[in-house]
C-alpha cells in the first residue's frame, strides 16, 4: 500500500501564493532523452542545498520523529521536498541505524525519487552488515546504489549504477573530524585520481547542533554528470544526513 503523505505535502497542494511562486523554480520542458521523468531540472544544476527541518519535539524531549527536508538550489528556491517513512519503534530503538524509505517529491507533490535503506550496522570497526542504499527514479525504476566499504577509521562508499557497476567513490574524513564546523565527503573517480565534487556538512550554530539533529548539507557535482547519478548523490546525502553523522561524528 502506498504511504499517505498528504499531511506532509499539504503545503504543496494548496494554491500557491505570489511569494510561493517566486520561491519555486521554473519547470523545464519534459522529455529530455535519457532523463527519468521528474528529474529534468537536475540537468541544469551542479550544486544543491539540503536543509533538514528542525523538529521542536525532538529538541525539547528527545522523541525521534520522521525527518523532513527541503532541497534548494543556489538561489534558495525549493527544488524538491523529502519526507522519511518508517515506524515509531525503529526510530526510538534503532536511532541513526534505523531502516528508512525517503520519498522525494517535486513542488507539485509528485514523487520523483525513492531512497531506501535497510537496517544495517554502521561501525567503522566491523566489516559485516555495512551500509547499503538504493535509489529509484521514478519510483520502481532503480538508477543506482550506494555501498559502504569497510575501513577502520573513515567512511568510504562506492557509487554504483543500476547494473551494480562501480562508477564513483565517496570518501569521508578521518573518523568524521567532529570538532570541525564544516565536514566534507569527497566525490572522486574510481581510480582515485580526480575529485569531481563533494557532500558538505555546514555548521548551523552551537544551540542547534546541541539540541537537535537538524543540519544543512550541500552537494556539488559536475554539471554534465549523468542525471541518474545526480539522483544517487542526493540519496548519498540522505544516507549521511540521516545516520552516518550520528555514528562517525
Amino acid at each position: 500500500m502506498a504511504p499517505d503523505l498528504s499531511c506532509d505535502i499539504s503545503f504543496i497542494n494548496r494554491f500557491p501564493s505570489k511569494a510561493d511562486r517566486m520561491n519555486m523554480y521554473a519547470v523545464p520542458n519534459p522529455g529530455i532523452p535519457g532523463c527519468p521523468p521528474g528529474l529534468e531540472y537536475l540537468t541544469q544544476v551542479d550544486q544543491l542545498l539540503i536543509k533538514q527541518k528542525v523538529e521542536v519535539v525532538e529538541a525539547l524531549v528527545g522523541f525521534e520523529s520522521n525527518n523532513k527536508y527541503e532541497v534548494r538550489n543556489v538561489m534558495g528556491q525549493n527544488v524538491f521536498y523529502a519526507v522519511e517513512e518508517n515506524d515509531c519503534l525503529s526510530r526510538q530503538c534503532c536511532g541513526p541505524m534505523r531502516s528508512f524509505t525517503i520519498h522525494v517529491l517535486n513542488n507539485f507533490g509528485q514523487e520523483v525519487i525513492t531512497v531506501t535503506r535497510p537496517l544495517k550496522c554502521m561501525s567503522c570497526f566491523f566489516p559485516c552488515c555495512l551500509q547499503e542504499l538504493e535509489v529509484q527514479a521514478p519510483p520502481g525504476n532503480t538508477v543506482g546504489y550506494i555501498v559502504q566499504q569497510w575501513h577502520p577509521f573513515s567512511p568510504k562508499f562506492i557509487v554504483e549504477n543500476e547494473h551494480k557497476e562501480p562508477v564513483l567513490r565517496i570518501h569521508g574524513p578521518f573518523c568524521g573530524w567532529s570538532c570541525l564546523p564544516d565536514v566534507d565527503f569527497e566525490i572522486i573517480t574510481m581510480d582515485e585520481v580526480s575529485k569531481i565534487g563533494k557532500i558538505s556538512k555546514q555548521w548551523t550554530g552551537l544551540l542547534r547542533e546541541a539540541f537537535t539533529d537538524s543540519d544543512n548539507f550541500g552537494i556539488q557535482f559536475p554539471m554534465d554528470l549523468d542525471v541518474r547519478m545526480k539522483a544517487v548523490m542526493i540519496g548519498a546525502c540522505f544516507l549521511i544526513v540521516s545516520g552516518l553523522f550520528g555514528i562517525f561524528l
